[in-house]
């Protein structure tokens, strides 16, 4: 396995396999281009966290598939009246797979690392996927453990998949999940100051240098 201190991007191949590239399918026909880009780099940082931590028991294919999809709840047309977007997600997730030929264990697991990227934490000793991904995103949405990974890689991350308008974007998808849902996760994340977080993000401030 690649080490952090040698990571680059051209390390990290995404998986080809039909569950895979279904997932990239639907992330781009549903998401902005500045969701997609951030799907993406969580997948990115994931790895990178797993390289970094000698991490080489995930298994990459669940992970980029649940990377792919953690926010397609959030599109309108997936926008459930009463899950939260992390759960609906999960279950857009199950019926992917299905279609992919997941057996059921499987197919739960991605709704499960989908359901857990909006835990405050996850223990890696029962969840590594989720964990990587709950790390991803954490780092891409509100800057957690930004000096960890080498800045080589995070800048040919962030040239390839720019950050574009995803402070904004993100912040208003997520409030009017709040606002409609308070009683889930997104009540949660506004309240711990999306919004500032966001927009003083360590990558956003890179970018505008």
């Amino acid at each position: 396995m690649t080490t952090s201190s040698h990571l680059q991007l051209r390390d990290l191949k995404a998986p080809d396999s039909r569950a895979s590239i279904a997932a990239y399918e639907l992330a781009a026909d549903y998401h902005s281009p500045a969701l997609l880009n951030h799907v993406l780099r969580s997948w990115h940082w994931a790895r990178g966290f797993a390289a970094m931590e000698s991490r080489s028991t995930f298994d990459d294919e669940l992970l980029y598939v649940a990377a792919l999809l953690h926010d397609i709840g959030i599109a309108e047309p997936f926008d459930n009246h009463t899950l939260s977007y992390e759960e609906a997600g999960g279950h857009i997730a199950v019926a992917l797979t299905t279609g992919a030929g997941w057996p059921r264990d499987r197919r739960v697991r991605a709704k499960d690392v989908i359901v857990r990227h909006n835990w405050a934490a996850v223990d890696p000793s029962t969840d590594l996927e989720g964990y990587l991904l709950e790390a991803g995103t954490a780092l891409d949405i509100t800057g957690a453990r930004s000096g960890d990974l080498p800045s080589s890689f995070v800048n040919e991350v962030l040239k390839k998949y720019p950050r574009l308008s995803i402070a904004h974007e993100f912040t208003a998808c997520v409030s009017a999940q709040a606002e409609r849902k308070p009683s889930t996760a997104a009540q949660r994340i506004v309240d711990s100051g999306l919004e500032q977080k966001m927009l003083k993000h360590p990558f956003e401030a890179a970018r505008s240098e």
